[in-house]
């Protein structure tokens, strides 16, 4: 989401304001080992979570993630923010390298990039107050005692949250509430770019839509970015500019937020949409879903080509035999298909290898329906 705001007098980064991507992410991976043995542990194969992943945040943007429970999001997201190490690829931050940065390095990009968990309950120490909650970030951010209870109270304000419920543990809350606090906790840090892992998944409907307002809100007033994790499509095009889908650790399409639900290129895009219910039960059994059978492959041991072949209702030899390249088409839209849909020649013809594309990718072109 754009913002037009006027800018600050302070300096700003490198990045922030000369139009250059705030994060940059090139053929990311992270592979977990699987070891077996009783007494001599020994590696016996890799998870691949996330596999040659690559894209851009642009400042102000909001980038939604989307995908199967499984399909690598938030080892993806956790990667980004180094709670857990890549294997391979680059991740940079305003232009500087931080994948292989130690904990000093770090120091300063943590607190430009702060996350928001899925389960605010888990996340939240059940044995502190709020005050004491948000203070640990503000001593760390170089908030002086004096005035760690104001910067308290102003935090709580810009949640929507009373000044009196700095006292009170986060089991006195309701779900939503103990959202807004780890949104608070993590607004302390002043950062720039906000990692939303399924922030409002286990929230009540008319919960998640206070919450999305107030991040909508947040991001308007404070200049944000945000990478937006999700299950519900619905909620994700509500809050997105761009979105991108995952299946078995691999981007399968990235696009403009109004023209993937308008136009999906990538089948399993299509079967993730046809998944969203209409509200109207008629029209809601009336509708041609695209079916997608089977379950995923086992992420140990990948299929060979395109991860999607052994589910995919369009696949042929080549699918099993040569995994696409990321196509760039027409306004920014992506996707790695042999077999692309609402797709003419003509935009087949004019479209590109994009430099996203994963390394093993071969240089087949897309066929026409």
């Amino acid at each position: 989401m754009s913002v037009d705001v006027e800018p600050e007098s302070k300096a700003e980064p490198p990045g922030a304001q000369d139009g250059s991507p705030l994060l940059e992410v090139e053929h990311l991976r992270v592979l977990f080992p699987v070891k077996a043995g009783a007494v001599i542990a020994r590696k016996v194969g890799e998870v691949h979570a996330v596999d040659d992943v690559s894209f851009v945040l642009n400042n102000g943007e909001t980038l939604g993630i989307v995908g199967e429970s499984g399909c690598g999001k938030t080892t993806l997201i956790r990667t980004l923010v180094r709670l857990i190490d890549a294997t391979d690829g680059t991740i940079r931050f305003r232009g500087t390298d931080i994948t292989k940065a130690d904990r000093k390095q770090l120091e300063p990009i943590r607190r430009e990039m702060q996350m928001v968990f899925q389960d605010p309950q888990a996340s939240l120490n059940p044995r502190k107050r709020v005050g004491q909650i948000l203070a640990t970030p503000l001593r760390l951010r170089g908030v002086s005692k004096e005035k760690l209870e104001g910067e308290s109270r102003g935090l709580l304000d810009k949640v929507g949250l009373q000044t009196e419920h700095l006292n009170r543990f986060p089991h006195e809350f309701s779900g939503g509430q103990r959202q807004r606090i780890g949104i608070a906790r993590a607004l302390a840090m002043e950062p720039k770019l906000l990692m939303l892992d399924e922030p409002v998944s286990a929230l009540d409907v008319s919960i998640q839509a206070q919450v999305i307002n107030l991040l909508d809100e947040l991001q308007d007033e404070l200049r944000l970015s945000y990478v937006f994790v999700a299950h519900d499509l619905s909620v994700v095009r509500h809050v997105s500019d761009r979105i991108v889908v995952m299946y078995l650790g691999k981007l399968v399409e990235i696009s403009p937020a109004e023209e993937l639900y308008r136009k999906p290129i990538h089948p399993y895009t299509s079967g993730l949409l046809g998944a969203i219910p209409i509200p109207d039960p008629n029209e809601n059994r009336a509708r041609e879903r695209p079916i997608v059978g089977g379950e995923p492959p086992n992420p140990i041991r990948p299929p060979s080509g395109c991860r999607f072949h052994t589910r995919c209702p369009r696949a042929t030899e080549i699918c099993s035999a040569v995994e696409p390249q990321l196509t760039e088409y027409a306004g920014g839209h992506l996707a790695a298909c042999h077999h692309p849909q609402h797709v003419t020649s003509a935009e087949i013809a004019s479209a590109s290898r994009s430099s996203a594309s994963p390394l093993l990718s071969g240089e087949e072109r897309p066929e026409p329906e």
